[in-house]
């Protein structure tokens, strides 16, 4: 028996950019950019001074009775006790995707449906709940602490709270988690092990989550949000750090169609790699990355001249967006191949774990939609970027099949394949 096809068949979005598909559609059309003027520490100057903030929520209050959300979504105490803030806005994604993908409860909680979840947890809420645990020499320790804070709890909260029975699990390779989540999802279906896997991917945006990697000089610190997050762009300084959620369905096409859900695109195949090179930076000559490419496009069946469009991982780094485009050369350029390449963390920042999963359900939106999101805030290209097509402005054309990358710390490389959907 053929394997299954495999589909997107829903979508959710509480993001910098929009927290619902024809927003964030609209604002990948216009390349309008949810990066603002952000206090990581109120009353204190800092020399990061912007994030890509997410709009109608505030989870700023260290316990969950002082959040404030849309009135759109129904969340009960009993839930919000075990949540993380990114916790919240998981649980809003999830419900616009059991909505767009007109699931029922019989379809959560049949052993049919499994869930996949990446993050990186909530540093936030953990350095508030160790220090009540030393301060009061061990007499204080909130009992959801653990749940609410560790790198597992979106899966615990959200298939306990949706009665999910399937196969259920966490990832945390970094910034390619929620992409390496979708690749097993993938897996899971077309072994004949689930028919749907709900994929979601969150992250705090927060002094904790973020700073920390000033000390890596990895962010930037230009004060202008209009101009901060600019891949590929010779006088990018760092990333701009941001959050929220984002979630996805896969599932049997079957599956799907018999429920009259919404396809969004086919997934193909993928492949992942590791650099083996370093804890912290890139491959300099994008070699992993370059691996997995090769290994997502020979699972897919798919040349690299027939690739329509790249969303690059491309954060806005000197040293990653440099690794990336020497990958990028070595599969396309080296070939006579030149897909328009662009990266939309112009626009949102990078979400760390979640930006896979964010990015994934993009593509899935130009693909259905036809268009090309243009390389906002590019202004002049690196002279490493030679030979690729970098558009300025977003395109009004449909891909037929788009590359997505992903890269995290330890060099964890990891690429999908997805097209069109074609009856």
């Amino acid at each position: 028996m053929a394997n299954p096809r495999v589909v997107i068949s829903g979508v959710g979005f509480i993001t910098s950019i929009g927290n619902d598909r024809a927003t964030v559609s609209g604002s990948l059309r216009e390349l309008k950019s949810g990066i603002e003027r952000f206090d990581f520490l109120p009353g204190v100057e800092l020399p990061i001074a912007v994030a890509g903030t997410i709009k109608d929520f505030d989870t700023r209050a260290l316990h969950w009775a002082g959040w404030r959300w849309p009135a759109e979504y129904s969340i009960t105490k009993d839930l919000l006790r075990g949540l993380p803030p990114h916790g919240l806005h998981a649980i809003c994604a999830v419900e616009q995707v059991i909505r767009d993908a007109r699931l029922t409860v019989a379809d959560l909680t049949d052993e049919d449906t499994g869930l996949f979840c990446g993050s990186a947890g909530s540093p936030r809420l953990m350095r508030h709940y160790l220090n009540q645990i030393h301060e009061s020499r061990g007499e204080r320790i909130a009992p959801m602490a653990v749940v609410s804070t560790i790198a597992g709890t979106l899966n615990f909260n959200l298939a306990a709270h949706y009665g999910i029975r399937g196969a259920v699990a966490g990832f945390v390779s970094a910034c390619a988690s929620t992409t390496q989540a979708i690749g097993y999802a993938f897996d899971e279906i077309t072994l004949g092990r689930q028919r749907r896997m709900l994929v979601v991917g969150g992250e705090d945006v927060s002094f904790e989550s973020t700073y920390a990697f000033h000390g890596m000089r990895a962010l930037s610190r230009n004060p202008d949000p209009a101009r901060a997050s600019r891949p590929f762009d010779q006088d990018r300084d760092g990333f701009v750090g941001t959050g929220g959620a984002a979630a996805l369905l896969l599932e049997d096409a079957e599956s799907a169609r018999s429920r009259g859900a919404p396809i969004y695109a086919e997934m193909l195949g993928w492949g992942q790699s590791a650099d083996g090179h370093s804890v912290a930076s890139s491959d300099p000559d994008g070699r992993g990355l370059a691996s997995a490419m090769r290994r997502a496009l020979a699972a897919a069946h798919v040349a690299p001249a027939n690739i329509g469009y790249v969303n690059a991982h491309a954060t806005s780094t000197p040293v990653g967006d440099e690794s990336e485009a020497r990958a990028l050369q070595t599969i396309f350029t080296a070939v006579g191949a030149h897909p328009p390449v662009s990266s939309t963390k112009a626009l949102t920042g990078h979400s760390l774990s979640m930006a896979g999963i964010m990015e994934t359900a993009f593509c899935a939106l130009a693909l259905t939609e036809e268009f090309i999101p243009g390389a906002a805030n590019l202004e002049n290209p690196d002279p490493a970027c030679a030979g690729l097509d970098l558009p300025r402005t977003t395109l009004a054309q449909g891909p037929r099949l788009v590359l997505k990358n992903s890269s995290g710390f330890g060099g964890s490389n990891v690429c999908l394949v997805l097209r069109r959907w074609e009856p």
